[in-house]
């Protein structure tokens, strides 16, 4: 049978695509608009497709393989030593075509609409928080001209700024700016409101999925995280081992070594650096509670804590808690703590 794979370049009007049948035959090239890709892939024989992962790739990828497609979507950089000549889309297309028929291929998995729908709650809220991160400073720094000093912190803000402009008695600001720092004030609410509207959302989620349940009962692991965490990976079968997930997460050594003298730096901080913060900051949480305890693991992290100081101790909790969660999403049990002997 002679199948064909495909390279398809994605962007947000004009695609590209490139066919070769098993001999290796230039089948197809071919530009297409937006509105004709679907069309286009619908007449044709199904067979194995690439993409580089960008944006609208997963949605491309899942109307693929409803068609009858197998959609492999790959990083950009490891698409790049396959393109030849000059940077355009039809050699973009022939270089993907090239690379998602090597072997040792490293792919993406596809995201389903379960999945993106949680992690854009994620990422709106992420926007949120800065957002009101931003407001409260500028909030600071404008009181401060006129000599009012609010300490750090957005509850200080929240609290201070509404007794400033409720206290008569206050005359360093002038009627003229009283109505827009009200604005600010009123703003700063109206984003804490959609910021918790996000995490009702989220909670609501995470009642209704086992698996961030299961996440959860690991110390570290908020309903945030474990959210967060299921989003992303969705099938962790995609993972061989523990290890691989640590990796994947950029929670392990970079390696620079040659002429057989290995050599490990700072961690590799590879994959999403969200879930990599979310991680960590769990992990400092863990940190910060293991003294009280006397269990295997909390041992454990004090002594690694002793040894390699607070940084890398926190770093190599969260490196165990990766793993672990391969382990309890992969063997769908809950997380047990081992007592110390």
């Amino acid at each position: 049978m002679n199948t064909i794979t495909y390279g398809l370049d994605l962007a947000k009007n004009i695609f590209h695509v490139h066919a070769v049948t098993s001999k290796g035959e230039i089948e197809i090239k071919k530009k297409l608009r937006r509105k004709e890709v679907l069309a286009f892939f619908a007449k044709r024989e199904p067979g194995l497709i690439g993409m580089e992962a960008c944006g609208g790739s997963h949605y491309w990828a899942r109307e693929l393989t409803r068609l009858g497609y197998t959609a492999r979507l790959m990083s950009p950089q490891f698409v790049k030593p396959y393109i030849k000549g000059n940077k355009n889309d039809a050699n973009d297309a022939e270089g993907i075509c090239e690379a998602v028929t090597r072997p040792n291929m490293r792919f993406v998995a596809v995201k389903s609409s379960a999945q993106q729908d949680i992690l854009m709650l994620h990422r709106v809220r992420t926007q949120r928080i800065k957002q009101r991160t931003a407001l409260a400073n500028q909030t600071r720094g404008l009181l401060s001209e006129y000599g009012i000093v609010i300490p750090i912190g957005i509850s200080n803000v929240r609290k201070h700024l509404i007794d400033i402009l409720t206290d008569a008695d206050e005359k360093r600001l002038s009627e003229f700016v009283r109505p827009h720092f009200n604005s600010l004030y009123e703003e700063l609410l109206h984003i804490d409101g959609l910021v918790k509207e996000i995490d009702v959302a989220l909670k609501t989620y995470f009642n209704t999925s086992k698996d961030c349940q299961r996440l959860a009962s690991l110390p570290g692991v908020s309903v945030i995280t474990a959210t967060a965490l299921v989003g992303y990976l969705g099938d962790v079968s995609n993972f061989n081992n523990g290890r691989e997930l640590a990796a994947y997460l950029g929670l392990v050594p970079r390696q620079h070594s040659t002429g057989g003298r290995e050599l490990l730096l700072g961690i590799s901080k590879r994959g999403d650096s969200y879930l990599r913060t979310l991680l960590i900051h769990g992990a400092r949480s863990v940190l910060k509670a293991a003294s009280e305890k006397k269990d295997k693991d909390s041992l454990w992290l004090m002594n690694l804590h002793a040894r390699r100081g607070y940084n890398k101790a926190a770093v190599g909790q969260a490196n165990k808690t990766a793993r672990r969660i391969w382990a309890l999403l992969s063997n769908e049990t809950q997380y047990e703590v081992k007592q110390a002997a």
